[in-house]
């Protein structure tokens, strides 16, 4: 599967998914994006049962602002909505593969316990 242009109007959708959605968020003035959009781009022929999307940060400013966007290349990754990763920065292709073994490695029960557990946490200290 290729990668797919993310708007404002189809991330939310997008991110509602089941399974995994990766998304790198980039520029064309961005000497980075540039190095890693092809090692992205080869992954995402790779991985067919994952979704990968890309954000025009200059198109989609308001998105990349409400998102906390503040370095470009930023690769985000999402497991069944959940936000499971983030970095800065472009990644090597073997690094890129690690990442989305660790994705498909996570145990998904744990982390939506661990996100259970953050909630109840921050709605006890605004009590």
């Amino acid at each position: 599967m290729s990668t797919i242009d993310l708007t404002t109007e189809t991330f939310e959708s997008t991110l509602d998914q089941d399974g995994i959605t990766l998304i790198d968020w980039w520029a064309g003035w961005c000497g980075p994006c540039k190095m890693f959009a092809p090692i992205y781009d080869a992954a995402s022929e790779q991985h067919s049962d994952i979704t990968f999307g890309k954000i025009d940060t200059e198109a989609e400013q308001q998105l990349s602002a409400a998102v906390g966007i503040s370095s470009i290349p930023t690769l985000m990754a999402f497991r069944d909505g959940v936000l499971v990763f983030q970095q800065a920065g472009a990644l090597p292709a073997p690094a890129l593969e690690q990442v989305i073994q660790a994705v498909r490695d996570l145990d998904m029960d744990e982390v939506h316990r661990k996100v259970e557990e953050q909630k109840k946490a921050a709605e006890a200290q605004q009590a």
